[in-house]
């Protein structure tokens, strides 16, 4: 038959511990449970890590939104899409994080080909790469024409060793995550940001999971630097849907001229755009969103049994590594008979031998959730 791989394929991956499947999650309310099958778990592989999923405010602006501008925006940016929504949001994300220019996409993933393939149209472009970026990054660099290199995770001297060796004529772009998804920890901002200035090179960082949760006012890893680009999601910390880069106005200008992701794409729901200036607002004001999730991350560290390896981080994900593919499963499965929703993490979105429990640690959870987490994690792995 055609495509035999498929089959094979699959039922390589479940031989490996490494197979995937979807659940429902019927969950209704704002809270930090989940149900699945009709069981009720607390939940603690939530990306919401400000808790603003389902937050009245929010939804009320995206009702306000539907009301004003429709749900669809029914075509590009560049034909008839682009609403007043969407360009008031454009605004806000610029004035916060103090940036010229700010262009909206579908999702994280779609910003990060565009990204990388629109300036990735010739062997002239140099991109480095942490070894740890996201794989959304990774396809874009390899599906581009530039020539791409992988500096080893947060080392700099790594990154300079390969940018002196690049030819002077060459656009060199150096790229990072602000925040690791998978392990929590931080990438070196200002040192990036240094190492970019003094080698003539331009400094892209996927802030994902630092947008909301690094900063005063959760302006991620711009609240230590400068980024020439940043790319963020609007589905995690903010609480909607999509993602923006901000920009140069140059660059503003080159993306919606030649990004096929961009030219080719239907705008986001202008609803939702409007949704989500009211969540920046709240992300804002509301530091005590990010101080929970301090607190609760400091006690839950000092609650584990002190073998267990947990990555450090000041973030909201904390990475426990298990190792084998099948003890994370078990791990996970262990967790799920006390009442915890806590996804093992495998090959290939890891390293082999380093599958590992991923939690995130939210503004809606309380010090009871983490002590019976801590509990539970320890009896399981111990």
């Amino acid at each position: 038959m055609n495509f035999d791989f498929i089959q094979h394929d699959v039922i390589e991956q479940k031989s490996k511990s490494r197979y995937r499947q979807l659940v429902c999650n019927s969950t209704t309310s704002q809270d930090n449970e989940i149900v699945i099958d009709g069981k009720s778990y607390l939940n603690f592989s939530s990306n919401d890590y400000l808790g603003l999923n389902n937050h009245i405010e929010v939804n009320r602006a995206l009702q306000e939104g539907a009301d004003q501008f429709g749900v669809c925006s029914s075509s590009s940016s560049l034909v008839t899409g682009y609403h007043y929504a969407h360009q008031s949001l454009e605004a806000d994300i610029c004035q916060w994080l103090n940036k010229p220019k700010c262009l909206l996409f579908s999702s994280g993933f779609a910003a990060n080909l565009a990204l990388f393939q629109a300036l990735g149209k010739s062997e002239e472009s140099h991109f480095y790469l942490d070894k740890l970026s996201h794989a959304s990054m990774i396809d874009g660099a390899y599906h581009s024409k530039a020539k791409v290199k992988r500096f080893n995770h947060n080392n700099i001297e790594h990154l300079t060793t390969l940018l002196t060796k690049a030819n002077q004529s060459a656009d060199k772009l150096i790229a990072s995550e602000g925040v690791f998804s998978m392990d929590g920890c931080q990438a070196k901002v200002v040192e990036l940001a240094q190492t970019a200035k003094s080698q003539d090179a331009w400094l892209y960082l996927d802030d994902a999971h630092s947008i909301g949760v690094i900063g005063t006012e959760g302006q991620g890893s711009n609240y230590f630097s400068d980024i020439d680009i940043t790319m963020a999601t609007m589905g995690k910390a903010i609480g909607t849907s999509g993602a923006f880069l901000t920009c140069s106005d140059d660059l503003h200008e080159y993306m919606i001229n030649f990004s096929r992701h961009y030219i080719y794409s239907t705008a986001i729901s202008p609803a939702v755009a409007w949704a989500t200036r009211k969540s920046i607002e709240l992300i804002r004001k509301e530091q005590w969103r990010r101080e929970k999730i301090s607190e609760l991350s400091a006690l839950f560290g000092k609650l584990l049994a002190p073998e267990i390896e947990l990555i450090s981080t000041e973030s909201s994900i904390h990475a426990i590594i298990i190792g084998d593919e099948k003890k994370a499963l078990n791990v996970s499965e262990t967790l799920k008979k006390q009442g915890i929703w806590l996804t093992a993490i495998r090959p290939p979105t890891v390293a082999v031998n380093s599958s590992r429990l991923r939690v995130t640690i939210c503004a809606n959870h309380n010090s009871k959730d983490i002590r019976y987490l801590a509990g539970c994690i320890n009896k399981a792995i111990a």
